[in-house]
């Protein structure tokens, strides 16, 4: 799962100096996107705040003021979003099916965090699955595979 990750956002940075973090960066959208899936509960709990900076600085290698100066440009991103849409579109340009679906998975890894599905993370994933083009059936598959690893309960609504 890890070379995953790392082979995800490997693809996201490539071609971008690390330190530059415009509105178009795909890690931006990324991390976005990440934070309105934390927050769709109304909580933003430390778990999901930690495992969020943990995926990032493995994924891009980023440490300390860097890896704060991304996940400040993506909560600026997030909170001046009206909706998905800016942050789906740039990923849909940036992303082939296989990033997509693995970015799915990253997103349930950001639900997952705290040991608690609500309902809002589960339709907030669904649609980013959906804003991206990416299959109910990996989208589950990629839940499934989270809830694998985490040991969740398998009871959790599916969207």
């Amino acid at each position: 799962m890890l070379d995953r990750l790392k082979s995800f956002f490997g693809a996201l940075a490539e071609n971008r100096e690390k330190q530059s973090f415009r509105a178009d960066d795909p890690r931006v959208a990324a991390v976005a996107l990440m934070l309105h899936v934390i927050e769709a509960d109304g909580v933003s709990e430390a778990s999901e705040q930690a495992k969020m900076r943990e995926v990032l600085a493995q994924s891009y290698g980023l440490t300390g003021r860097d890896l704060d100066k991304l996940v400040e440009a993506g909560d600026d991103a997030h909170r001046e979003a009206v909706d998905l849409f800016s942050s789906t579109s740039v990923l849909n340009r940036q992303l082939d099916e296989a990033a997509k679906i693995e970015f799915i998975g990253i997103l349930w890894e950001m639900v997952y965090a705290d040991g608690e599905v609500h309902e809002l993370e589960d339709n907030t994933v669904w649609r980013v699955a959906e804003l991206i083009g990416v299959s109910s059936r990996d989208r589950v598959r990629m839940r499934q595979e989270v809830q694998a690893r985490r040991g969740a309960a398998l009871d959790q609504p599916e969207a």
